[in-house]
């Protein structure tokens, strides 16, 4: 290399990653992203964002007051209910915070870049069905799917999260069918075991990239 030349600056690898609800996208990407990276998760944005008394005010006025708790944040369970059955009012919420969420991925994501982190992971639960208004697809340098069978998904959501037997099939119904979604991927990853299990999953497919 020419001595007067600079060092090449880190490439950041992005990864997106997809897969059903409790398919376990939270520490799929912890892993993927390993120490010195970075995991987005859309989840923990939106979040924030629904807390703020920005929308928060917007939910007590559509929604009514019942949807907040004493101390005015929204309850996220309660909404859940009631927007998973009426598309219309589910798509309101999301006029509200996705726009907000996007803004915070794309700054995140670009900072991330700017100071060189090697891997982000990006947990975005709906990466490919809102593509055409974020874009976030031909960001990343591959597509991640987190195979998991529907009852062991639908007994961790029960287990874990207290839902009802069936909850995850009705809501996964809004979603693009994970057939589409896993042939969009370009790996797989299972994560139908423990941890250890999961940590050589993850070494195998970062492997695999790496050798494209």
């Amino acid at each position: 290399m020419n001595s007067g030349s600079s060092p090449a600056s880190p490439t950041t690898l992005v990864l997106g990653v997809l897969g059903g609800i409790a398919s376990g996208k939270s520490a799929v990407s912890t892993a993927l992203a390993g120490p010195q990276g970075l995991v987005i998760s859309a989840d923990l944005l939106a979040r924030e964002i629904l807390n703020s008394p920005e929308v928060a005010g917007k939910i007590s006025t559509r929604f009514g007051p019942k949807f907040l708790d004493s101390e005015g944040v929204p309850d996220r369970e309660l909404l859940a209910s009631e927007i998973f059955i009426n598309s219309a009012q589910r798509k309101l919420l999301e006029s509200w915070i996705h726009p907000l969420v996007r803004e915070r991925i794309l700054a995140e994501l670009e900072r991330a870049q700017r100071d060189g982190v090697p891997r982000v992971a990006l947990d975005v639960p709906l990466l490919l069905e809102n593509d055409a208004k974020h874009g976030f697809v031909a960001l990343c340098d591959a597509l991640l799917f987190i195979e998991v069978p529907a009852e062991i998904r639908d007994h961790r959501a029960v287990t874990n999260r207290g839902w009802a037997a069936g909850e995850v099939a009705r809501r996964e119904a809004t979603q693009l069918p994970l057939d589409e979604k896993r042939a969009r991927a370009d790996f797989i990853i299972s994560n139908d075991g423990d941890l250890n299990h999961l940590g050589r999953e993850v070494e195998r497919v970062l492997a695999a990239i790496g050798k494209r």
